[in-house]
């Protein structure tokens, strides 16, 4: 099931780049995405908090997952110049929070969206 979602994200973004273009705002993007995944058939969940555990309580801080599709793959969405490791690390560190395994990295602002692509897994 992560592949199969894994790629239908993939596939979602590629489209939604093709349409759009990059030069937007992170913000029309994730509408897009959003939108295209439902299509799909996929459960999308957008802006999902994602409460911080210390010590076994539970901070009153957290954290918004951009999208969580299927309930177990993370999306980040940037529109940056180019991805940092900043990045990468704040998608790992999702991953570890949610103890989810598959995260994708995705910046749109590119002129091919593969080059925007960052797949990411946490070992558990």
């Amino acid at each position: 099931m992560l592949e199969e979602t894994g790629k239908q994200i993939i596939d979602s973004a590629l489209q939604v780049h093709r349409e759009l273009g990059p030069g937007l705002l992170e913000n029309a993007y994730l509408g897009c995405l959003e939108y295209e995944l439902r299509q799909r058939g996929l459960q999308v969940d957008c802006q999902k908090p994602l409460p911080l555990q210390y010590r076994g309580t539970e901070m009153g801080v957290g954290y918004r997952l951009d999208l969580l599709v299927n309930g177990c793959v993370v999306v980040e969405l940037k529109a940056v110049r180019e991805l940092t490791a900043l990045h990468e690390a704040q998608l790992l560190s999702y991953l570890k929070l949610g103890s989810f395994k598959l995260g994708y990295l995705l910046n749109f602002n590119v002129r091919r969206m593969k080059d925007g692509m960052k797949r990411m897994v946490n070992r558990l």
